[in-house]
């Protein structure tokens, strides 16, 4: 069976060598050629000898996923839709900046935690990525994007906040973040990787344990009645318990604080005594709020906070001494802003259908 190389991390990709009599040095140079160098063509890695380049030729692939579309907002944000077979298709955004270059990737072909607000829960849930699905978006992202005039790789940044809820797919997940930290591929500070998560308290101990990186939490309520309704995990792991499994995750993270992200929904939870209750909530908690404006798809029942009502919001929290972003709307105009991303999901909870199903009965 041919095996696919971008399934494996360095500690994977070194025991599959050894399993075909493959001395371990010869998975690192294959290592830094598919990921520091992009290639996909055993032929054209020319260190290695002739004979391993033929193994390799009747014994393995370098495959990513394929790229669908490649679509460029008027701001720059650049979205990638890419095929992950059986009719589903995942998105990546890639979010450029004065200092810095973002790319948002997906962990799943949709997502089963059906959070209220978010484009992607109502497309349902097919499966997870494979590790070469998602370190394959960034191996994509980085061929089409190249380097900058200093010969730097225009990615400096990697988020996990694309479709799916990534400590539900973490196996694969580490194994690819382990890619996007390794020296021999993509390098990149702990600091400078992010995952981002709904609250899977359990995993949340796992992750920082086996793969510490900078941690967000998608938190966008102050009290668990609310949060219950806006993102349903919260019925399994309530905010007393994911307070405490931020306090110990960044006893091992590599940043001593926690992203909270906190969409703004008008009149849902944007009021002054929301933002006195989310500061109450996380008293003991080290962290950063990254308040977002929210962005509206078909369907939604939800408006975007108006301007002055996200100003006094985030005014309400820097009083209090706590650092608090508004996150600038970008790639709106091609559905790549945050919580627009949908992609093609052939759902197997059927919660699409079930939806369709509510809807016309409010309507009859």
């Amino acid at each position: 069976m041919t095996v696919n190389l971008l399934d494996f991390d360095a500690e994977g990709l070194t025991a599959w060598f050894a399993s075909i009599g493959e001395k371990p040095f010869r998975a690192r140079q294959v290592l830094r050629w598919m990921h520091r160098f992009g290639q996909s063509d055993f032929d054209e890695m020319t260190d290695i000898a002739k004979s391993l380049r033929e193994k390799l030729k009747a014994m393995a692939v370098v495959m990513p996923p394929a790229v669908v579309s490649d679509r460029i907002s008027d701001d720059g944000t650049r979205k990638f839709l890419i095929d992950v077979g059986g009719g589903n298709a995942v998105e990546t955004v890639f979010i450029p900046e004065d200092d810095r270059g973002t790319l948002c990737v997906s962990t799943q072909a949709g997502c089963a935690l059906d959070c209220s607000f978010c484009s992607t829960g109502k497309q349902g849930f097919n499966r997870n990525l494979t590790v070469a699905e998602i370190i394959g978006q960034v191996w994509l992202a980085n061929r089409a994007l190249g380097a900058d005039p200093k010969g730097d790789r225009i990615i400096s940044n990697v988020v996990l906040m694309g479709m799916g809820e990534p400590l539900a797919n973490f196996e694969n997940t580490v194994t690819a973040l382990r890619l996007m930290l390794d020296d021999n591929a993509y390098g990149l500070s702990r600091r400078r990787v992010t995952v981002s998560t709904s609250g899977l308290v359990p995993v949340m101990d796992r992750l920082g344990d086996e793969c510490p990186v900078a941690l967000a939490v998608s938190l966008h309520a102050p009290n668990d009645a609310l949060r219950d309704e806006l993102v349903p995990i919260n019925r399994k792991y309530p905010l007393s318990e994911l307070m405490a499994a931020c306090r110990r995750y960044l006893e091992k993270a590599p940043r001593d604080f926690v992203t909270f992200e906190y969409v703004m929904l008008d009149g849902v939870n944007d009021s002054d005594m929301h933002a006195r209750q989310l500061l109450a909530l996380t008293r003991d908690v080290p962290c950063k709020f990254n308040l977002i404006p929210f962005n509206p798809f078909p369907g939604s029942p939800y408006l975007r906070s108006k301007t002055d009502r996200i100003r006094r919001f985030a005014g309400i929290l820097m009083d209090a001494g706590v650092v608090t972003t508004t996150r600038k709307t970008r790639g709106d105009d091609i559905d790549a802003a945050c919580g627009q991303l949908a992609g093609q999901v052939l759902d197997k909870t059927r919660r699409t259908e079930r939806r369709i199903i509510e809807v016309r009965e409010a309507r009859s």
